[in-house]
This record gives C-alpha cells, sequence and structure tokens, in this order.
C-alpha cells in the first residue's frame, strides 16, 4: 500500500526532528573546525534572512580632506610630542607617540601566587603612513604604491625582527574598527614575547607538520584553489579566499602558492604580484557595498629573533583580513553574547561570501563614476 501524502508529510516531519533528511550546508546549522586555532565555528546561515531593528553604524566620511594642517599624519603636520613630520612623499615610517611597548620597561617583581603571574613585556611600536594623501586607501592606490608599502612592511620585518621574537604588522581601517584618524597607516609592534595568536600558530602548524609532513596553509591552499568554491582571487604568486572556517561575514585569508615563511623572504617578482591581488580583493571589497570598507587586517609569518637560528619550516606567511560589515554599509557583526561566552558564529556561509565577493567588479566603484 503507497503512503498517503499526510503520512510521507508526517515522516519528513520525523526525519527531521531526528536529525535526518538531507544536509545543505546554506540552510542548515553546523559546526565547522578551524585547524590553525584548533577551536570550532558556528554557521547558522538561515540567521541572515532575520529581519534588522538595531544598531546602524554611521558610514565613513566621503569629503576626507587630501592634507590637513591638524591631522598628526599629513606631511608637515606637528604630532602630539612637538615632532614636525617632514615633507614625505611616499611611505613614512615613525616611532608611535603613544605606544603600547617599550623597550625599557622594569620586570615585574616574582609572583606569590600561581594564580597571579606577570611577566616581563618590551618592545617598539612604530607607525607606518602608506601614502602623504589623506583621502586615498589602498584600493585606490597604484600598483607602485602599494609595492612601496610592501618593501617597507619587509624592510620594518628584517629590522626589528634581528633582535625581536615577533613583528606584528597591522592595519586597522576606518572608525568601526577603532581607527582614530582617516590617513592611509598601519602599525608595527615588536614584542620581546610570542603574543597569544602567535604562540596558537606555531603550535597548530607545527603539529600539522609532524602527523601529515606537509605546512598545513601550504596544503590548505593548494586545496582551495583546486576546489575552488571559497576562491575570491588568485594570480600565478597569490590566492584569496574566505577561508572554510571564517569567524567574520568577509572575512579572507591571503596565501602564498609557494613555501614561504616570512615577509621579508618574497622574491621581487611575489612583491609586485602581491600588490596586484592585494589592490584587487580590496577593490571587491570597497565595491560590496561601495563604501570604504571597514577591516582589521595583518601578517603573520615565522617569528624571529632567537627563532631565526630555529627550524621554522612549519610556518607558512599569510595575512588575515577581518571585516566586520554584514548585510550593508551601515550593519555589522556582533562578537556578543554567545560568541563571548560560547564559541564564535557566523550568519552566511564561506561558500555564500567567497561567490558574492568573486562576482564583485575589479574595477572600483569611484573610478567607474568619474569613467560614466
Amino acid at each position: 500500500m503507497e503512503a498517503s501524502p499526510a503520512g510521507e508529510e508526517e515522516q519528513e516531519k520525523k526525519k527531521k526532528k531526528e536529525g535526518g533528511g538531507s544536509f545543505r550546508a546554506s540552510e542548515h546549522q553546523h559546526a565547522r573546525y578551524n585547524p590553525l586555532r584548533d577551536d570550532w565555528v558556528l554557521v547558522s546561515a538561515h540567521r541572515v534572512k532575520r529581519p534588522w531593528q538595531g544598531q546602524l553604524e554611521k558610514p565613513p566620511p566621503k569629503d576626507v580632506p587630501r592634507w590637513d594642517p591638524h591631522n598628526p599624519l599629513c606631511p608637515g603636520a606637528t604630532r602630539a610630542n612637538g615632532e614636525v613630520n617632514p615633507q614625505y612623499e611616499g611611505t613614512f615610517v615613525f616611532p608611535n607617540d603613544f605606544p603600547a611597548l617599550q623597550p625599557d620597561a622594569p620586570e615585574p617583581g616574582d609572583s606569590d601566587h600561581p594564580l597571579f603571574r606577570a611577566a616581563a613585556a618590551r618592545g617598539v611600536c612604530k607607525v607606518m603612513c602608506f601614502h602623504p594623501w589623506s583621502d586615498l586607501t589602498l584600493p585606490l592606490m597604484s600598483l607602485a604604491e602599494i609595492r612601496a608599502v610592501i618593501d617597507a612592511w619587509a624592510e620594518l620585518a628584517a629590522e626589528l625582527g634581528a633582535s625581536y621574537p615577533w613583528v606584528q604588522i597591522f592595519e586597522n581601517k576606518g572608525a568601526m574598527m577603532g581607527c582614530s584618524n582617516p590617513h592611509p597607516h598601519c602599525q608595527v609592534w615588536a614584542s620581546s614575547f610570542l603574543p597569544n595568536e602567535a604562540r596558537l600558530e606555531d603550535r597548530t602548524q607545527r603539529q600539522h607538520l609532524s602527523q601529515h609532513g606537509v605546512p598545513m596553509l601550504l596544503e590548505y591552499a593548494e586545496q582551495e584553489a583546486r576546489r575552488k568554491e571559497r576562491l575570491v582571487v588568485e594570480n600565478a604568486d597569490w590566492l584569496v579566499v574566505v577561508p572554510y572556517w571564517a569567524t567574520w561575514p568577509y572575512q579572507t585569508l591571503l596565501l602564498p602558492r609557494r613555501h614561504v615563511c616570512r615577509l621579508q623572504d618574497l622574491r621581487d617578482s611575489e612583491r609586485d604580484s602581491l600588490a596586484s591581488i592585494m589592490q584587487r580583493l580590496l577593490i571587491k571589497y570597497d565595491n560590496l557595498f561601495e563604501v570604504s570598507f571597514p577591516y582589521s587586517m595583518g601578517w603573520h609569518g615565522a617569528p624571529t629573533g632567537p627563532y631565526l637560528e630555529e627550524d621554522c619550516g612549519h610556518w607558512q606567511l599569510h595575512a588575515h583580513y577581518y571585516p566586520p560589515l554584514l548585510r550593508s554599509a551601515t550593519v555589522r557583526k556582533f562578537m556578543v553574547g554567545y560568541e563571548m561566552l560560547a564559541q564564535a558564529q557566523r550568519d552566511l556561509t564561506p561558500e555564500q561570501a567567497a561567490e558574492r565577493l568573486r562576482s564583485l567588479p575589479e574595477v572600483h566603484y569611484k573610478q567607474r563614476s568619474k569613467e560614466v
């Protein structure tokens, strides 16, 4: 006897209730493992359909002056410590006037209990301006200008890495990411210790090489280049993906195809192709919501200082991009509640995010409007 339509409906409901049925990542919640951080992220793609009545962010200003004498990052401007910037025409590096790390800080005393430990923390903090104009960002700079930024990064990484174990290059772009100044710039902090993220990535990459015989992110890049579904942009030397384990909505991972441990180890041609792929990615970011796209990004590579004498072959150079925007230029993803107290959660699949970024044009929306 054939089952009635009502009976089939009941069976389908029973399947769903028992966890059966056909799984679709774009519709059904699931957890994904992040081998680089040794943790999990909850993917709940169906939640992106819910209406939003929460906080709306203020879009970035569109009328940033090219030069402002009161902007401490501009050429010729006076900074808080009274120093006057030179009339620089390219990149400009100077010591942070309010550093989080200083080279001569005294050591804390011995702890009287294992629950109250402290350790020495020394280092230097620098600021690097990408360009003399305040109304430019990396995606609007020329390839030659971006290449100059990359060269300055590599030079700082080598210079500070000669004595410090960790050199963290990072850019906070946009007020939404805590950037207090619209001028295009980044920060470079060198520390006498390995920070938490560095120690974590060192452990997981070391374990992967030991267990599988190949650097984790080298193998991962090869897999993503073959699978294509999370690929955003690629060229002969680099690829950018929304990682399988991405936490932020449009988070990306920039990876070299060759085994490279540190930024300063890049070949001349790889620096050129890096400038190109960075520009392509950042143009797509801006084009997504036709706004100067906020993010925090940074480079991770093998430790330096005393680690230069050690085998760091388990490391693979990479850059993380963490943008907060979710639905529009004014609606962001909040990492609160469950994310802070349990584990990370995202509202659309990495595959959906990659497809949306991949389909965007590689001509900046501001330049398109000028052409019209």
